[in-house]
């Protein structure tokens, strides 16, 4: 079955040139709703959020300080987390952040912004890829729909991470490849493009999605690869990444290379960097998890996908999906936002199956070849997840005192239209897709809404309340040392200070031996250390901020403990 060669036509496109410039701007209107809406209405999660807000940051406070006295500042360059050497990731959405803060000031909104719009931005490229690589315009259209409606790709495309902006120019590098088939010139794109991948995650994976776009080319058009333009593209792309890289080398020598191309790049092949690990099939599961309800159709879509290997868009998804798949499996690290440059590739595979789908369902007035049936295991396990959500929704919002109200209409809402669809799909009415789309993109919408699309902020204390007993209480760059067994990056940001944790032993050390210090104590930690008689500044959420004040002699002197 090839879904993009039936004769029935979607009635959401017709055959106007302006469609194609309608579309995408509609489609881009509808991702900019989705990932802005609410965008600043619940804190940074930690980890990512919470370092990359704070490298940003510390870019935009050099600045400021440089112009301040007219002297020269290369923290953009070079840039620092607390003070030390941040090695981690090349710093290009850090200063695209740091300008952000700079026109909107410090906050959750301009922390996401950035990374949210470029997200939202990669919609209306993957229907650019669609047209590039489609008969049909709606199985461009339905693919870059199933995108914009994949959870993950909201979810993590909102926060203040990279991996946003890698999906733009993961989209702008494929497109530009699709396009110079027809018009040569746009093989410049894919060198740049991988340079801005290489200066946002690094040239690991600037390397690796790259070598996937050579592949399909020299699968699909192999005289692409003989054209000036594609090397003249690369060689260009490739001075900026050499600059900052050199560059790098030359200010810290081997401690980066050490730091940087080795602990953060290379040794997240072979080895589970920070305790990150996970079998070969732990991609496959995040797919199990959060690929609802597309992931109903991805069988049929693999197959419809390998049964046309021989056309183009059945290429670029085998090559694009098939090689980054097995990539990330093979990695020793495994990390849950590895897989979001996947998502793209799904999503043309899906598009094009609903497309073939569109043409197997019963049109009323309309003569119809090839007509199939739907599957009636859809219906069975449409039904099911219809049940699931309404039976969640009861649990959490009956009672005298409703528990989360707020996601019960939410699992109510997407209850009905999976049982909506699945009723479609009973009747084999193809305007379940519509049905199934819509309701995915309000559901969505009710999500970013409620606080619980950062769902990861319920798994620990809220850090604000004691971020503010800290900030209030401690002088600015003070370091504090904390009886929590790991670090908190967003109760770092919201403090701005920096709080290392420590075992009991090493804080009664350092207690004895600093002449003034201040400790974040949890309530068990603090009953132990009440013989100490500390000078308690303020408790939030069971943590206390202790302090040791130095102690002067009777002449005014200060004891000065070695």
């Amino acid at each position: 079955m090839k879904p993009v060669d039936g004769s029935v036509k979607s009635p959401l496109v017709d055959g106007k040139v302006w469609v194609d410039f309608m579309i995408p701007l509609l489609l881009w209107g509808a991702a900019l709703v989705l990932f802005t809406l609410n965008l600043g209405g619940v804190p940074l999660r930690d980890w990512d959020e919470g370092t990359v807000a704070q490298v940003a940051r510390e870019i935009w406070r050099s600045h400021i300080a440089a112009a301040a006295t007219a002297t020269p500042d290369l923290t953009w360059l070079f840039p620092t987390l607390w003070g030390e050497p941040y090695l981690n990731k090349p710093p290009l959405m850090h200063n695209v952040m740091a300008i952000a803060f700079h026109l909107g000031g410090v906050s959750e909104w301009t922390a996401r912004l950035p990374g949210a719009l470029l997200t939202a931005t990669s919609v209306p490229i993957l229907y650019g890829i669609g047209r590039e690589v489609f008969v049909q315009r709606s199985a461009a259209l339905l693919s870059a729909c199933v995108y914009l409606t994949l959870l993950p790709v909201v979810r993590l495309g909102r926060l203040a991470m990279l991996d946003g902006a890698v999906l733009f120019f993961l989209g702008v590098l494929v497109w530009c490849g699709l396009r110079s088939r027809r018009d040569t010139r746009f093989a410049l794109g894919i060198g740049l493009a991988i340079a801005c991948i290489s200066l946002t995650k690094g040239v690991l994976l600037g390397g690796l999605l790259g070598a996937i776009a050579l592949l399909f080319l020299l699968w699909d058009t192999p005289r692409l690869l003989r054209q000036p333009s594609l090397w003249l593209g690369l060689g260009l792309g490739s001075i900026p990444v050499l600059g900052w890289y050199g560059a790098q080398v030359w200010h810290y020598g081997a401690f980066f290379w050490e730091g940087n191309v080795m602990n953060q790049s290379l040794q997240r092949i072979w080895n589970s960097v920070e305790s990150n690990g996970g079998p070969p099939w732990y991609y496959l599961l995040e797919l199990v998890k959060y690929g609802w309800p597309w992931l109903l159709f991805l069988p049929l879509a693999l197959q419809t996908v390998w049964q046309n290997r021989e056309l183009g868009w059945a290429k670029l998804v085998l090559v694009w999906g098939g090689v980054y798949f097995v990539a990330i499996s093979l990695m020793a690290t495994k990390l849950p936002w590895y897989i979001l440059p996947l998502y793209p590739a799904l999503a043309l595979a899906v598009g094009a199956q609903l497309a073939g789908m569109w043409n197997q369902g019963i049109h009323i007035g309309r003569r119809q070849y090839n007509l199939g049936r739907y599957s009636r295991r859809w219906v069975w396990a449409l039904m099911a997840l219809a049940a699931l959500m309404l039976t969640a929704s009861a649990y959490l919002g009956l009672g005298e005192t409703p528990s989360d109200p707020q996601s019960a209409l939410l699992l109510l809402f997407l209850g009905v239209t999976f049982g909506a669809t699945a009723s479609l799909v009973w009747r084999q009415n193809p305007r379940f897709i519509m049905v199934l789309l819509w309701g995915m993109y309000l559901g969505l919408n009710l999500l970013v809404l409620s606080p619980s699309w950062v769902w990861e902020l319920a798994e620990d204390y809220p850090v604000r309340p004691v971020a503010a007993i800290v900030r209030r209480s401690t002088p600015r760059g003070e370091v504090l040392y904390t009886s929590a067994p790991y670090h908190r990056p967003s109760l770092n940001f919201y403090s701005d200070r920096s709080i290392i944790p420590a075992p009991p032993e090493r804080l009664q050390r350092i207690w004895q031996e600093t002449p003034e210090i201040y400790l974040l104590l949890d309530a068990d930690t603090l009953r132990q250390w009440r013989s100490l008689n500390p000078q308690i500044l303020g408790t939030a959420q069971g943590w206390t901020l202790v302090h040791k004040p130095r102690q002067p002699f009777p002449n005014g002197a200060e004891i000065v403990q070695k």
